[in-house]
């Protein structure tokens, strides 16, 4: 009559090329997600990781809370700081951001 017979298409579900096609933007936006975000964490992480395993008595440290010192121990998980003369403090190891140049604790 007035309204004709409608017919389905037939997409290759699972089928060859067309699959991957359909695939492919998804794949392609984690790459770059890995690219841009993922990947460069995974290096500042490791970087900071080397850092912290390389303190050593007498290295000049800022810490997570802005507090500058010189490190008079060093032990597995903590650290400890000499704050001014005759002050001590231990900190979490992980509380260390920043490995100073020597002698910057004496120009401040």
């Amino acid at each position: 009559m007035l309204i004709s017979n409608a017919f389905a298409q037939t997409a290759g579900i699972g089928g060859g090329a067309g699959g991957l096609m359909s695939f492919l933007p998804i794949i392609l936006m984690f790459a770059v997600l890995w690219f841009i975000m993922i990947r460069p964490q995974m290096k500042r992480q490791k970087e900071s990781k080397a850092m912290l395993e390389a303190l050593a008595k007498n290295d000049e440290v800022v810490t997570a809370g802005g507090i500058l010192g010189r490190v008079t121990k060093v032990n597995e998980n903590y650290v400890t700081l000499e704050v001014a003369e005759g002050t001590e403090i231990t900190v979490q190891k992980n509380a260390v951001t920043t490995v100073l140049p020597k002698g910057s604790l004496k120009s401040l």
